[in-house]
């Protein structure tokens, strides 16, 4: 069962960190590199899983704010995470962000972050959602629930069992958890959570549900009409395709539902360390945080309003304990797995 968990890991590349295992005359020649390559000196490169929208206006406005440019690589965590282990012998990113703080936990416990301790507003940051020895900050988070069309549905749902019911038949979806590390919270958090979880999963494949592509690929099929619900619907994408005009509404249910952090942190082998702090103080500052707000996300800080869309403290929340998570994570991702495929 554990290599066949480790091999559907690595595939999967939602959880690869688990698979990962001075000074002196050495900071000289680090100068002395650093002096004779600008590029490096002045350019910090972001590992981002995204959303597209907000990592590109962050990265305007800190390159607007500190004059240090930024070479941005956007993915899924799941990407990230494999292009992390593809460049371990030889690291190109300074910052990374991640869409999961169980996948930050998982760097964190392979010694690939550096502790930041001090960050400028730290002490503003959801500590839920940060660590505390300084090595991650929550910046952001995303609650999952069930976003449905609104003009196929005629009974909204109010809870995950309804989804189980004759009326959605052949019309649910669920983000690949392969493809999606909010998907992987989810199953992890949902089943944690609520003892009665997998029999539910259960019901719903029996009511013809559908694993149905990343995020994205998910909402869109809703969005067209394709399917009426998906199930574990990242609440900002659904929030922004209404905004946009479309067919779509997202309710949390109200025995409770995963709220998946975001988080960013300085990779131990950064190159450039002061321009990732700058970054790291960018996205918890107040500039930053509103900017996480316009994007339909809850920002690490609670004082920050939110934009048309429910508060925090108006999300019916489960108990969630993402110390340690990712090795659940695997074993979560495994059952699954074996019940959909």
């Amino acid at each position: 069962m554990k290599k066949r968990g480790l091999k559907l890991f690595a595939t999967a590349g939602i959880l690869l960190t688990l698979a990962l295992a001075g000074c002196g005359n050495k900071e000289v020649e680090k100068n002395d590199q650093a002096s004779s390559n600008p590029k490096e000196e002045k350019t910090l490169t972001v590992y981002s899983a995204g959303p597209d929208g907000l990592a590109a206006n962050i990265q305007q406005a800190f390159e607007e704010k500190t004059g240090i440019k930024i070479e941005m690589f956007q993915g899924t965590t799941g990407k990230i995470l494999s292009r992390l282990e593809a460049e371990k012998n030889n690291p190109v990113a300074d910052v990374v962000v991640l869409a999961s703080v169980a996948s930050m936990e998982g760097l964190k416990g392979t010694d690939q972050l550096q502790i930041y301790k001090d960050a400028d507003n730290a002490k503003k940051i959801n500590s839920d959602w940060s660590d505390a020895e300084g090595y991650y900050y929550g910046y952001s988070a995303s609650a999952l629930g069930i976003a449905y069309n609104t003009k196929n549905t005629q009974q909204v749902p109010t809870e995950w069992t309804d989804l189980a019911k004759a009326e959605w038949q052949n019309k649910i979806n669920i983000p690949d958890p392969s493809l999606s590390g909010s998907a992987v919270d989810f199953l992890f958090g949902y089943t944690e959570a609520e003892k009665t979880a997998w029999t539910t999963m259960e019901k719903w494949k029996e009511n013809g549900l559908q694993v149905n592509g990343a995020n994205k690929e998910a909402l869109d099929a809703v969005i067209t009409g394709d399917k009426n619900a998906t199930i574990s619907g990242v609440d900002y994408m659904a929030y922004k395709a209404k905004a946009d005009g479309e067919p779509v509404e997202i309710i949390y249910p109200k025995s409770g539902t995963v709220v998946s952090p975001r988080a960013v942190g300085i990779l131990k082998d950064a190159k450039n360390v002061e321009s990732a702090k700058a970054y790291v103080d960018f996205l918890l500052s107040d500039e930053g945080q509103k900017l996480v707000a316009n994007a339909y996300l809850l920002p690490g800080n609670k004082d920050i309003p939110v934009k048309d869309r429910a508060a925090l403290d108006e999300i019916p929340q489960l108990n969630v304990n993402w110390k340690g998570a990712e090795a659940k994570q695997l074993e979560v991702l495994t059952k699954f797995n074996d019940i959909f495929r």
